[in-house]
């Protein structure tokens, strides 16, 4: 069971398979006898299919707009195709026994459609992340060992490599958790935290490590790194090439829920802002034993997360110093900032640029603070991607900027962060 939870979706005979089952069943739809039947049933199940498209693209793209990013021409696509195929089911006029089969076959479309976004995207490789079958790696947080007074710190002007030597009966691997990190300052209700120990923290005697926040995407869950991401997986295999060393990394929740609209700012919306600040930091101090200096800390996301990420780092430069924006957006947004200021901010324009990065940037010093842009070659933010990196650089930030083969999609928000972490290990003076 375990190792059919582990097979690949995204690549490999079983991609394949669902295709397959996928076009063969949309054939056998078509499949019919008679003038009116491909003169007349058929069109006019193709367009109750583009209909049903072009109706949702409308309706959550242009009215609705719950996510910064418009739905992807690919599941736009296969809602069409979807739709065609039901009516198809339905126009055929047969047997009950058949119509019964014509619907299953609807059914395999319907999976071979989320396969494809899936693909598209990346997001659950495998059918561990589908079904949220626990990590094989993962533990409850009562288990995490607790505080110890044999702890390996570093002076000022050495890195924490310098001085750690591996105990024999330190953990190959490092362990994840989840926990509820309440808003107790924000009143912010955040859906449970995803949390990365690494072996060295999981040693005696123990290294004092940096801390890396990340937050999701949206739409997301914490638990997306994980699976998309593949978080525990190149933490371990930074941490297998550095004597058991990597970043505590926890992913906090920025939205509440996949339909929130929070954008990482304090606004009547919800207080995202301080969450993130002051609540998750103070959690992570008090419950977890690691570096205590912020300015070894750092923050990081993917899409709204990466723009969450410069948000953080703007407004709260002395907690985030460093951050790891992958594909955010030059600002957040609901489509635009008429919008966004009308739903998130009741019309508010001076409260939403109190937050906004571009606009604090224009008004601070910045010089002690550092970040790494990440943008896909083929993701349609990439010009937003290149004016952050230049509001940043035009303020003083010393930022690294990176242009990876790609869209707006896991094959580069996986990568990026992986590309990122020998950067920043050395800035968060884990290695020298």
């Amino acid at each position: 069971m375990i190792v059919l939870l582990d097979i690949s979706l995204i690549d490999g005979p079983v991609r394949i398979l669902i295709l397959a089952l996928g076009w063969s069943a949309l054939v056998w739809l078509l499949s019919g006898r008679g003038r009116r039947w491909w003169l007349a049933r058929v069109p006019l199940s193709l367009g109750i299919g583009v209909v049903a498209a072009i109706a949702l693209s409308v309706g959550v793209n242009k009215i609705w707009k719950p996510f910064p990013d418009a739905l992807p021409a690919v599941a736009l696509l296969w809602v069409g195709i979807l739709v065609a195929a039901g009516a198809l089911a339905l126009l055929r006029r047969t047997s009950w026994a058949v119509k019964g089969l014509a619907m299953v076959a609807v059914g395999t479309i319907a999976v071979c459609g989320v396969a494809q976004v899936n693909q598209e995207f990346g997001t659950y490789p495998t059918m561990r992340g589908v079904l949220g079958v626990s990590l094989a790696d993962e533990i409850d947080f009562d288990h995490v060992p607790g505080r110890t007074e044999n702890l390996v710190t570093v002076n000022a002007g050495a890195s924490l490599d310098e001085v750690w030597s591996p105990p024999s009966d330190m953990p190959e691997n490092g362990v994840v958790t989840t926990v509820d990190i309440a808003g107790t300052v924000s009143g912010f209700r955040a859906r449970d935290a995803w949390i990365y120990l690494p072996p060295a923290y999981l040693a005696t005697p123990r290294a004092q490590l940096p801390v890396l926040v990340l937050v999701p995407g949206q739409p997301g869950t914490p638990r997306d790194w994980f699976d998309g991401g593949r978080l525990n997986e190149v933490a371990d295999a930074y941490a297998h090439d550095h004597s058991g060393l990597a970043p505590v990394i926890v992913v906090a929740d920025s939205l509440g829920d996949q339909f929130s609209q929070p954008l990482c700012m304090d606004s009547p919306t919800a207080n995202a802002f301080t969450y993130l600040s002051v609540d998750v930091p103070a959690w992570i101090e008090t419950n977890l034993q690691v570096d205590p200096d912020h300015g070894h800390w750092a923050v990081g996301g993917f899409s709204a997360g990466g723009t969450c990420a410069l948000v953080l780092a703007v407004n709260a430069p002395t907690v985030y110093p460093t951050f790891v924006d992958i594909t955010g957006e030059d600002e957040p947004s609901l489509g635009s900032r008429e919008l966004t200021v009308d739903r998130v901010f009741d019309g508010n324009g001076e409260a939403f640029s109190k937050f906004n990065p571009l606009d604090v940037l224009n008004s601070g010093d910045f010089r002690r603070s550092t970040g790494t842009i990440v943008a896909g070659e083929e993701d349609p933010d990439l010009p937003q991607a290149r004016h952050v990196r230049d509001a940043t650089t035009a303020a003083g930030m010393s930022v690294r900027y990176l242009e990876l083969p790609g869209g707006h999609s896991w094959y580069v928000w996986g990568p990026g962060l992986e590309q990122s972490l020998p950067w920043l290990a050395t800035r968060v003076n884990l290695t020298a």
